[in-house]
């Protein structure tokens, strides 16, 4: 038989040991209430999936080349290839394109982005990324930036520019190396050509990068000065990724960042600048037209040997909104209209007119709408003049 003593012994015990019990599972609750919650993983096998990470980039499997499987993980900075079957001949496309970007991709768009942003308009766009390669596949690693005369968020872009950090295997970019080129600080064998449904300018790297910080405005200016962008043109988006054409699982992007700054700088080599030559562009400075001041016309023209580009901005400096606008002007003997982006230009020679389209068919007092167009010369280089807005003479 217990005697007292031994009785409170045994009751106090009990009452730390509940204590303890309970101290133990507050901690515990404590534990769980603030530890911080996990990124969990997403992972993508069908064929154009895509999630966003950052609140700001979409990654994308973007399997089009093969019907085989391709899945990715994507972890809260990057993606890595999971699986990645079957092959496709080396000397052909690759089977697809699993990526990272900031911007629009078939009016997929990225969370918050600047883009499509007009080249002349951008200060600067810095990125930054690193890669984790592989030895059992047949790829490359490569940013893929687009440009296009218009700020398309669909569809293919008129110019594609590659940058190819590593590449394994037979494989090699589209058309033919034409130059060696430094750009961003670093040598680049270039490579242009048409893949038959845009224009392609292609970087690489000498040896392989594993990771790498720059300015996407560097290799869009190289661009320009070769012939295949214009400072007028936009840029749509900014991708990093690979290209497999055998295997592939275990590439990976452990960290993509790319911003877009507007304002505060232009375009270098081929950037229109008040009639001078840069880069091998010939600009021509800024005109306008004449008559009232109900319409202000200004013309920006960009030429070169046989072609030209032209932006025109037309200002409503009356006193009531224009609701619907033509813009009439003559082009100089000689030049032909090829394409035009923001309106409607026809005929292509002679006495034009540019019509707006449903988005910007209103000019408010005040205000201004902007147009341009691209075409060929076989004589003079002179800008259009005789600008009449809805037939009132402007100046």
């Amino acid at each position: 038989m217990k005697t007292l003593k031994q009785v409170l012994r045994s009751t106090r015990k009990a009452t730390v040991a509940a204590v303890a019990a309970l101290g133990l599972a507050v901690a515990g609750l404590l534990t769980l209430t603030t530890a911080p919650a996990a990124h969990a993983d997403t992972q993508i096998c069908t064929q154009y999936g895509s999630t966003t990470i950052q609140g700001r980039y979409v990654v994308q499997n973007n399997r089009w080349g093969t019907s085989q499987a391709q899945c990715i993980n994507v972890t809260g900075t990057g993606f890595q290839v999971t699986q990645a079957d079957g092959s496709v001949p080396t000397n052909g496309g690759p089977k697809s394109y699993p990526s990272v970007y900031n911007g629009c991709h078939y009016t997929n768009c990225s969370p918050g982005t600047a883009l499509p942003a007009q080249l002349s308009a951008i200060g600067s766009a810095p990125t930054s990324i690193s890669y984790t390669y592989v030895g059992n596949a047949v790829y490359d690693a490569a940013y893929d930036i687009w440009l296009d005369p218009t700020p398309r968020k669909d569809g293919v872009n008129k110019t594609e520019i590659m940058v190819w950090f590593n590449h394994v295997g037979s494989v090699q970019p589209v058309g033919s190396k034409v130059a060696t080129a430094s750009v961003a600080g670093r040598s680049w064998d270039v490579w242009t050509g048409n893949n038959g449904g845009n224009d392609v300018i292609s970087f690489v790297a000498p040896s392989a990068i594993d990771s790498w910080s720059f300015d996407v405005k560097a290799f869009a200016n190289e661009a320009i000065n070769r012939g295949l962008a214009q400072s007028s043109w936009y840029l749509t988006s900014v991708q990093a990724g690979f290209e497999p054409w055998q295997n592939g699982a275990g590439l990976a992007v452990t960290s993509f960042s790319s911003t877009v700054n507007i304002g505060g700088g232009s375009t270098t080599g081929g950037t229109t600048t008040g009639g001078t030559t840069t880069g091998g562009t010939t600009t021509g400075g800024t005109t306008g037209g004449s008559g009232s001041s109900g319409c202000k016309v200004t013309v920006t023209p960009q030429t070169w040997a046989g072609g030209f580009t032209t932006n025109v901005t037309v200002a409503n400096t009356g006193s009531s909104a224009v609701n619907g606008w033509t813009l009439g002007f003559t082009l100089p003997a000689g030049q032909t209209v090829t394409s035009s982006w923001n309106a409607t230009v026809a005929p292509a020679s002679g006495a034009v007119t540019a019509s707006s389209l449903a988005y910007n068919a209103q000019i408010p007092a005040g205000g201004s709408q902007s147009f341009g167009f691209q075409g060929t010369s076989a004589g003079s280089s002179a800008p259009p003049s005789g600008f009449t807005l809805n037939g009132t003479p402007c100046s």
